[in-house]
């Protein structure tokens, strides 16, 4: 008796199923330059070259880690994928680059439709925060590797900054400021630790209310990562910006150096932050100490930015116009390249 591909427990029709389910929601986020369709052999994007002198692609590929877990416990899937295109397309933003086109990657043990959609939901709404092009993807079904019921996913992001323009934090100087621009959460980084104290210590279930969140403790830990091309790219085209730093892993201790020169320091004075009740409730039930927290968690800060004082007053009327908020955090300062930490109440 022969067998099939299905007997083995990969079913193509669920993928083509899939495909016909997804068609809408990657249309949705195409934009000036995309040329091809779902469903060929790869993803086509014109480069607009009439805008850039020398036009340089940046890229940056990530996933979202262990918080997957956060959503197949609670069996919410049409956000992650907005985690994995905000994960890419904030470290790009970064150099200066401005997001044009993104690919996606899931693997699962077993393809049912329906979800793969849902995923992919949160991918086409986080393309369109991010105003760039889902243009291809690849969804595996890979039995025997993966659990039924589970997943994982990566993205993958290209964009395009003129050569003169790239960031790279080579003009930070001493007396130079740090604005910070708000986190919504935890965002899609330290959720090993998170869940040890969460589910391993605290004995908490997803669907236990916490007051002080104002949810239940899932609904906290699956709020999507925030995408910042709105409002950093007008900020890169409106003023000087000599240094952005992505929070992520590693917090404010690895993420800030890794925009400045050597022999320079970043004070940050962090009473100015308004910090989620999340990180506060987490070194609660973890009793971990602050330098932790802010070596693993955004502790409310996501995306770090370095522009020169004499910019300072346009830049907040800017920003306060834009209604978006801000945390003037701190001065450059020489010394060994690193941050200092301080908490001083102004």
């Amino acid at each position: 008796m022969s067998i099939t591909y299905k007997d083995s427990g990969v079913d193509k029709e669920a993928g083509y199923k899939e495909v016909q389910l997804i068609k809408g929601l990657v249309k949705k986020t195409h934009i000036p330059g995309v040329l091809s369709d779902i469903g060929g052999f790869a993803g086509l994007f014109q480069l607009d070259t009439t805008k850039y002198k020398e036009p340089v692609l940046v890229s940056g590929t990530d996933g979202v880690g262990t918080k997957l877990k956060i959503a197949f416990m609670m069996d919410k899937h049409n956000t992650i994928g907005e985690d994995c295109v905000a994960m890419c397309v904030n470290d790009i933003l970064c150099q200066g680059a401005k997001p044009l086109f993104f690919l996606d990657y899931i693997a699962t043990g077993k393809l049912i439709p329906e979800k793969m959609a849902s995923v992919v939901e949160g991918v086409s709404n986080g393309c369109i925060s991010a105003k760039c092009a889902l243009i291809g993807g690849e969804t595996a079904e890979m039995p025997g590797l993966y659990k039924e019921n589970e997943y994982d996913m990566a993205g993958f992001c290209v964009g395009v900054v003129d050569k003169e323009k790239i960031i790279n934090g080579s003009t930070i100087e001493e007396g130079d400021l740090l604005i910070g621009l708000p986190s919504n959460g935890i965002h899609s980084n330290g959720y090993s630790l998170v869940r040890k104290i969460v589910f391993d210590k605290k004995k908490l279930d997803v669907n236990d209310y916490i007051e002080e969140l104002g949810s239940t403790i899932g609904e906290e830990l699956l709020k999507a990562t925030r995408i910042y091309v709105d409002p950093v790219y007008e900020l890169i085209e409106r003023f000087n910006i000599k240094g952005l730093s992505h929070i992520t892993g590693g917090g404010f201790y690895e993420n800030i150096p890794r925009m400045m020169p050597s022999g320079l320091t970043a004070h940050v004075n962090t009473s100015l932050i308004e910090t989620p009740p999340i990180f506060s409730l987490l070194q609660k039930w973890g009793n971990i100490n602050t330098e932790e927290m802010y070596s693993t968690f955004n502790m409310g800060v996501g995306m770090v930015f370095v522009v020169s004082k004499d910019e300072l007053n346009d830049l907040e009327n800017y920003l306060q116009e834009k209604k978006e908020k801000f945390y003037l955090l701190g001065e450059i300062k020489k010394g060994d390249k690193g941050v200092v930490l301080c908490h001083e109440q102004k």
